[in-house]
């Protein structure tokens, strides 16, 4: 059976400040987990009008604090910008905030344009070229054990310590984060939503070149998709225009904040605009429920996957989170009689 689990970037929407984002994120957090959503992952996106999470670890802290049983997770942070002992440090303390239900997404991308990656880190591009042996350390370190022989900070002990552990992840939109996951033994999702053509020779390169751990004798191989559910196609396809605009604006090197569909709907189309969201739109998941898992199953074969993380945004929160409802009555996680209105 196909796993759902949730991706949230805390998207930027016209109309309200930024800071609401994070406090929608985590009400959505509280709704998916009622619903029977495995994990519930936020971003890491910086100097951006379209993205309020700048920050996932803190956003995770909050998200354990409000809810139960759902698992949580970064997808991802950015280690180039980061001492892999500090994002140690970080994980073990979510880890004994949430134990058992810590995973820690991670990505070798910025996340941000050059400067800003520069801004956080000077020398993130040389980061970026020892990203492999930061993720060694960083697993050395969130274990409990010792960094390899002759290293300068082998007898570092990343705090606070305790029975169980974060589950890291690779992320990527390439091959190269699926050969990284295959040599350590790591879980691998792959951004379809970033780059969807490349997603099934990725996983398929995961999988013949995996090299099995203690943790993962077996590959575990995910895909996080965009996709928007409505009762109506009609509905998801006015919900959908603000998706288009916005991916229009991202090809020019645009990132604003989210249009709401009338804005969309208004918004001054060339006939080249139009031409280009014809072509986005053909490749988009957006539909009624039936539609929109028939394609979710679709991808997950293609993939060879169990599980899909579904990246949804809509400038209407409750938009939102009924389709992420529709979702979960549409996969059977939740009663088909539930009540839309409460939901």
């Amino acid at each position: 059976m196909l796993r759902l689990s949730v991706l949230d970037q805390s998207t930027v929407v016209t109309g309200r400040s930024p800071d609401a984002s994070i406090r929608e994120s985590i009400a959505l957090a509280r709704h998916v987990e009622a619903l029977g959503y495995h994990r519930y992952w936020v971003a890491e996106h910086h100097n951006s009008d379209s993205i309020a999470g700048s920050a996932p670890e803190i956003l995770m802290a909050a998200v354990a604090a409000t809810t139960q049983r759902i698992r949580i997770g970064s997808a991802g942070v950015m280690l180039p910008h980061y001492s892999a002992l500090k994002v140690a440090e970080q994980f073990r303390v979510l880890e004994a905030i949430a134990p058992g239900r810590i995973d820690l997404g991670l990505g070798r991308a910025p996340g941000s344009d050059g400067r800003t990656a520069y801004a956080l880190n000077p020398n993130a591009d040389k980061a970026a070229e020892h990203f492999p042996s930061a993720v060694r350390d960083l697993l050395n370190w969130l274990a409990g054990e010792k960094l390899v022989e002759g290293h300068p900070f082998r007898d570092i002990v990343a705090q606070p310590q305790g029975p169980t552990s974060p589950e890291v992840w690779i992320l990527g939109s390439s091959d190269f984060g699926a050969q990284v996951a295959a040599y350590f033994g790591l879980p691998h999702c792959f951004a379809h939503f970033i780059s969807e053509r490349g997603a099934a020779q990725a996983l398929q390169l995961y999988r013949e070149t995996y090299r099995p751990s203690a943790r993962h004798p077996e590959p575990l191989g995910a895909v996080c998709v965009w996709a928007l559910a409505a009762e109506a196609e009609a509905e998801a396809t006015r919900l959908f225009s603000s998706r288009a605009l916005a991916r229009l604006n991202r090809d020019r090197g645009i990132f604003a904040p989210l249009a709401s569909p009338e804005e969309a709907e208004a918004y001054p189309y060339t006939d080249a605009d139009r031409a280009h969201i014809a072509r986005i739109q053909e490749r988009a998941i957006f539909g009624t429920p039936d539609v929109v898992a028939a394609k979710l199953h679709e991808i997950a074969r293609e993939c060879g996957v169990e599980e899909i993380a579904v990246l949804t945004a809509a400038h209407d929160p409750m938009a939102r989170r009924r389709s992420y409802t529709l979702l979960a009555k549409e996969f059977g996680m939740v009663s088909p009689e539930m009540d839309l209105a409460a939901a």
